[in-house]
């Protein structure tokens, strides 16, 4: 018994996960990146994650020439950006955003709920995709009032969160009046 490509995708749809852009600079300093949702923390001594990319990515061939990258972590309504670089022809697409600058001076997006900077430490095969493990050189984040871009079977979803107590409304009850209707 085999899994099929597609039957992974389905099962792994299961798994909400954070939506990331991976970005670093080609030979030539131009800015390239791509969507991922495959990050995650490794160590915390020294600080290490994990980043997986296509075989085929512009991105990655960018990482393995740089040895550097940065990981931007997507906010709520930030989907234009998830979709843009999650299409095909990474350096047409990257040429339609306007990239900030890291204080690293690797490319990276000035509106994400988060950002890593990241020299990488490692590299490994792993199927169709390059695991890469990158040092954290640098971190910055956004308030923590602002909620990040989920994925989750296929489609963006969110992160409903209850408000503190203190923040809820309370709840007014009307008087309805009820007229029953005769004749």
């Amino acid at each position: 018994m085999s899994t099929s490509r597609q039957d992974m995708r389905q099962v792994m749809g299961h798994f909400a996960t954070g939506v990331c852009v991976v970005s670093t600079r080609r030979d030539d300093g131009s800015p390239v990146g791509t969507t991922v949702n495959a990050v995650t923390s490794v160590s915390l001594e020294p600080p290490l994650l994990l980043v997986c990319l296509a075989h085929d990515s512009e991105t990655l061939a960018a990482v393995q020439a740089t040895l550097h990258f940065t990981v931007s972590i997507l906010a709520e309504g930030q989907q234009a950006h998830s979709n843009r670089f999650a299409a095909k022809g990474e350096q047409a697409r990257s040429h339609e955003v306007h990239f900030g600058e890291h204080e690293s001076g690797l490319p990276c997006l000035p509106d994400a709920l988060a950002t890593i900077a990241c020299r990488v430490s490692a590299m490994h095969h792993a199927g169709d995709h390059m695991i890469v493990i990158g040092e954290a050189l640098s971190t910055s984040s956004a308030p923590t009032e602002v909620a990040p871009l989920l994925f989750f079977r296929g489609s963006y979803s969110r992160l409903e969160r209850e408000r503190p107590p203190a923040l809820k409304r309370p709840v007014r009850r009307r008087r309805v009046a009820v007229l029953e209707r005769i004749g």
